[in-house]
């Protein structure tokens, strides 16, 4: 990993922390979790004390994200972490969201996410959960699939969301039925994305392979793996086309992933009763004190979003994962699956800089 494109873990440092508090606050921020990580936060800090989050157009998942919940829940993790940052500093973030109306149509347009005015507030508490900000990072590994997460530590989990509008469920080894069915729903579901030619694409296009494409980009998927980067600068690994199901780039991955669920000894759900903007922007708030409060417990944690995207091909799962969760009324949308359990610590995935999400 190039230290560059990881700096940004190490803190604002101290030149930020006696400059302008707004962009101390938004070092923090812009380490929140984001779908493929693409970062799509755009901030405007024409106005003194005040900050306007925009949604960065050219950065969304129009084939697997169609309606781009994931992108507003991307949002909600952002402004997690700024209110979070922004109470270590002594100041309220009042936090208008869609100050201007919520998107018309399907897609987000021009108009902000949300609204940010920074008061200073002596009696503001600060979060506990902040502390974790820094050793937040999504495990993508094999996990300890004998360790059982206590039910002490599921309960302080859920109880971190503190978000009312938010259900959320579990599962673990306690009950190998509903862990089996969670698995075999995960495993088919990543199998239809890895097999559809356009959503294997979208991927492809921001998967950054070798130390040099993620200096250059700091976004995307990375992958570091000695033998793809090999192939790829032996011109042998080529993204510009799907591979076939039956290809290697194929078949290895869904190996690969079936491994990593078949140690997953837990899942956890989030589901709201309505799938408004304003409900996914605050279920990403909520998902990213959960997975703060994991880290805190020595939890790994990874988003499994493929049975929950809206697109055609994975419609039967996805309406088998919403019966399983009991998510069924009009309007009931699981929000958030991820499996949850113990593994070695990962790095953390690359971030632009700080400058590249501000408008001035």
């Amino acid at each position: 990993m190039p230290p560059e494109a990881i700096e940004a873990w190490s803190g604002p440092g101290a030149a930020l922390a006696s400059g302008d508090v707004r962009l101390w606050i938004l070092s923090y921020a812009i380490l929140a979790p984001h779908s493929h990580n693409l970062q799509s936060w755009t901030v405007d800090l024409h106005t003194p004390g005040e900050m306007v989050l925009y949604c960065d157009l050219h950065r969304l998942l129009p084939q697997t994200d169609p309606y781009s919940r994931q992108i507003m829940m991307s949002h909600g993790t952002f402004l997690e972490l700024l209110d979070m940052a922004a109470r270590e500093r002594g100041l309220r973030a009042d936090i208008t969201l869609f100050p201007q109306g919520t998107y018309a149509g399907e897609k987000p347009d021009t108009r902000p996410v949300a609204h940010i005015r920074l008061v200073p507030d002596t009696t503001i508490a600060r979060d506990g959960l902040f502390a974790q900000v820094l050793h937040r990072h999504t495990n993508r590994s094999v996990y300890d699939g004998g360790r059982k997460i206590p039910p002490a530590t599921w309960s302080r989990i859920v109880a971190s969301a503190g978000n009312s509008q938010v259900r959320m469920g579990h599962a673990g080894l306690d009950n190998a039925a509903a862990l089996a069915t969670h698995r075999r729903i995960a495993l088919d579901a990543w199998r239809i994305e890895l097999t559809t030619p356009r959503t294997v694409m979208e991927s492809y296009d921001v998967l950054r392979v070798g130390a040099a494409e993620v200096a250059q980009h700091r976004d995307g998927l990375t992958l570091l793996d000695p033998l793809p980067v090999a192939l790829a600068k032996l011109g042998l690994f080529d993204r510009s086309k799907a591979p076939a199901p039956d290809d290697y780039a194929s078949t290895s991955q869904i190996r690969e992933f079936e491994k990593k669920l078949a140690s997953t000894p837990g899942f956890l759900w989030m589901v709201t009763d309505a799938n408004d903007r304003v409900s996914q922007v605050n279920a990403g708030r909520a998902y990213a004190r959960v997975q703060l409060e994991a880290t805190a417990q020595g939890l790994a944690m990874q988003p499994l979003q493929q049975a929950l995207q809206e697109y055609a091909e994975q419609s039967a799962l996805r309406a088998e994962i919403h019966a399983l969760l009991e998510a069924t009324r009009p309007g009931q949308t699981v929000q958030m699956w991820a499996r949850v359990g113990y593994a070695p610590a990962v790095p953390p995935a690359p971030r632009r800089r700080l400058q590249d999400f501000v408008r001035s």
